[in-house]
């Protein structure tokens, strides 16, 4: 097979892919010049092989013909895997299982070929296949640990990857001595019978030396580095025309009371908001402004195109790989307290209910009067309120402190009108580790999230609805966030599960029914085991101009617009809106609004990758230094061979292995999500609180194992399967 055929079939079979027109597809693998003769013969004989088809609106589709599909394979740590088949190919199964001896060569992310066989044995659940090729890898490079054994040289991946080390090269010209982290490069890649070959490229550091475990994130999964120098020039050039200047065509809201409510260790400041009242009306007048940072990069610059390519800003632990370089993104676009800065403006027009009346978008320039941090505005408002605050409440002038109770009030009635119209709130809080005076990770918590929170949530909200009806009405494409709603079958697995645990709920796919489970079970022991199991029924958020509501928020027109520093999509959509404010009229592409929304998504996937795995590996660091320690843990979920418990207050966790479990055999009741002794009928099941022992951590796999110490408020035995 050619690398074009190659390139033109690893494209369609991704699970990303949206049917393109072939004038599309073409530009999406970068086929210019000469190479699109090329590129015509190659689609004419897929099509005649009976691959692919040119079909209905002259969109480019892959057939799964001849008992063989396409996927993305994932491998289990017991050696075998599974492959997801591409939607568009129109399959009944969600996967295909792959024993040991069919993998071949493919690792987890790589997109595959898969043939399928004929039979199935009766006690197979499902498809089972053999992969006969693997069409697009996710990676040659890796990042694992060197060691020398018996003479030999090899790399242990990080992760669960590969099963066995790889063989490399003599690594002594870059320098690598044993226990070094390494990046690899694969020539062979592993198969069940052979360890593969790799060839060390780069030496990290010794292996718990400080920041290797953040360079070794970010090579492992390719995030980017320095910013080319092209890119930094511009930047230079950019600030160097900057004044504080109004320039013509933007309105001056300098005078007006704006602040910004942000983290306490934020790098940038791409949100700042207002809030009036008007005296007669009584309505709410909400101002909602927006760093312009497509005034700083326009369309097609090098700023532009690096911004493009890296689509998202990456928030790792100590440590932002920003999406612009920091001239812009902590400089000309951050919206820092008393600096004149460019925004675009979402004004509402709300009533005194919340009931939005009016709209209107404007370039304009503000000075921000002052710089929040939650935990400040948390404070004046417990102080106002005779609570307790948690820390000493800043002082603030009166008219600002008026206008953050005021702010709380318009949050809690928006709130409230969010609810009404069924949307669905996860509390699926973010882990915050604590450092000591050395920088080394001393202990986590669970970030909060109150009245301060939902005061930005609310507004932020507010503002993408309002600019993507706004959008929607002028019958532009653009980059929406949609999430679909999800298939009738996993809402009825969750509401099994949840009747289960106790809660009511009549009908799965009413929302309202769901709103209640997740109300009812918040601050409850299995909490986080609802949250997390409704979380995973629902299908993924994702970049696209094709019209489409978003299921949790039960919205039917949304897009993101307030983070414009971090976020390409939302850089997209204030494009369109400049247009219309300058000019009235605007224009785009659906096939490269496609394209650009795939991308977008797959980074944004990269990127939430990269922090949970750094955190999960300072965390593991951190309990590796405490084995025998014993905590009290929540059961998070429930398989057949044990039970993964997360433990409290740390936020870390780890699996308590079936064969661990003491004084009786265990088997697993799929039913109630619970393993049962079959003598004692004693029971561990989700949402039981437990005692729980760290007895092993594999920082190279990560992996935490824990084992039961006792069970507080264990619940009363079931009935044993007879």
């Amino acid at each position: 097979m050619s690398d074009l055929q190659t390139r033109i079939l690893s494209t369609l079979a991704h699970p990303s892919y949206h049917p393109l027109k072939p004038k599309a597809l073409a530009r999406k693998l970068g086929i210019i010049g000469s190479a699109a003769n090329d590129f015509r013969d190659v689609m004419k004989a897929l099509i005649d092989q009976g691959r692919i088809e040119v079909g209905k609106g002259n969109l480019v589709r892959l057939l799964g013909g001849h008992g063989t599909l396409t996927g993305i394979f994932r491998k289990a740590n017991a050696g075998f895997g599974f492959v997801r088949p591409n939607p568009d190919e129109g399959h009944q199964f969600n996967e295909v299982f792959i024993p040991e001896e069919g993998i071949r060569d493919a690792a987890t992310g790589d997109v595959v070929l898969v043939r399928l066989r004929q039979s199935r044995k009766q006690h197979e659940r499902g498809p089972r296949g053999d992969i006969i090729q693997v069409l697009e890898r996710a990676t040659r490079q890796f990042v694992g640990t060197y060691f020398t054994r018996d003479g030999l040289f090899y790399v242990r991946i990080d992760g669960t990857v590969f099963a066995h080390s790889v063989l490399v090269g003599d690594p002594s010209a870059k320098g690598a001595k044993p226990n070094d982290k390494v990046v690899v490069e694969m020539l062979r890649f592993p198969t069940a019978d052979e360890r593969g070959e790799a060839v060390v490229i780069e030496v990290l550091g010794a292996h718990g030396k400080p920041g290797v475990d953040t360079l070794s994130v970010i090579r492992a999964l390719g995030l980017p580095d320095a910013f080319p120098e092209d890119v930094l020039e511009e930047g230079r050039q950019v600030a160097a025309r900057f004044t504080d200047e109004i320039p013509p065509g933007r309105e001056d809201f300098t005078d007006w009371l704006t602040i910004t409510i942000d983290p306490v260790d934020a790098r940038d400041f791409d949100d700042a908001i207002c809030l009036m009242v008007d005296p007669k009306t009584k309505h709410w007048m909400l101002g909602v402004h927006i760093a312009d940072v497509g005034h700083f990069a326009p369309l097609g610059s090098a700023l532009d195109r690096e911004a493009r390519r890296r689509a998202t800003s990456v928030y790792l632990p100590q440590h932002v790989i920003p999406m612009f370089p920091e001239i812009i993104s902590n400089g000309l676009a951050s919206l820092q307290q008393g600096k004149v800065r460019y925004v675009k403006s979402a004004i509402m027009d709300l009533t005194p209910t919340g009931q939005k009346t009016d709209v209107r978008f404007a370039n304009a320039v503000i000075k921000t009067r002052r710089r929040f941090t939650y935990e400040e505005v948390s404070a004046v408002i417990a102080q106002e309120e005779g609570r307790t605050p948690d820390m000493t409440p800043p002082e603030i002038d009166a008219d600002v402190r008026e206008m953050l109770l005021k702010m709380r009030d318009l949050a809690l009635i928006m709130h409230k009108r969010r609810i009404k119209r069924g949307a669905l709130e996860l509390a699926m809080p973010e882990i915050a580790l604590e450092y000591d005076s050395n920088g080394k990770v001393s202990g986590a918590h669970f970030r909060k999230h109150d009245i301060s929170h939902q005061i930005v949530e609310e507004f932020m909200l507010a503002a993408n609805e309002s600019v993507a009806e706004h959008l929607d009405r002028k019958d532009l494409y653009f980059l929406r966030r949609v999430h679909p709603a999800p298939e009738p079958t996993k809402l009825k697995n969750f509401a099994e599960f949840a009747r289960i645990l106790g809660y009511k709920v009549k009908r799965e796919t009413d929302r309202f029914g769901l709103q209640r489970v997740l109300q009812d079970s918040k601050d409850k022991p299995e909490m986080h085991a609802v949250h997390y199991a409704l979380l995973r029924s629902l299908k993924q958020a994702t970049y696209s101009p094709v019209k489409d509501d978003h299921y949790a928020l039960a919205s039917e027109n949304y897009c993101h617009f307030t983070s414009p520093i971090r976020r390409y999509p939302d850089l997209q959509v204030h494009r369109l809106l400049d247009h219309l404010i300058k000019r009235g009229k605007a224009s785009s592409n659906l096939d490269e609004l496609t394209v650009l929304g795939e991308h977008c998504s797959k980074m944004e996937r990269r990127a939430e990758s990269a922090e949970r795995e750094l955190v999960k590996l300072r965390l593991l660091v951190h309990v590796s230094e405490r084995i025998g320690t014993d905590l009290k843990a929540v059961i998070t979920g429930v398989a057949d061979y044990g039970f993964y418990a997360q433990a409290e207050p740390l936020p870390v966790e780890g699996l308590v292995h079936i064969s661990t479990l003491p004084d009786d055999y265990y088997y697993f009741d799929e039913t109630s999500h619970s393993l049962v002794g079959q003598r004692t009928e004693r029971r561990f099941r989700l949402g039981d609180k437990v005692e729980v022992t760290v007895v092993r951590v594999d920082l190279q796999r990560r992996q935490l194992d824990l084992r039961i110490k006792g069970t507080m408020g264990s619940l009363p035995p079931v009935k044993r399967r007879r």
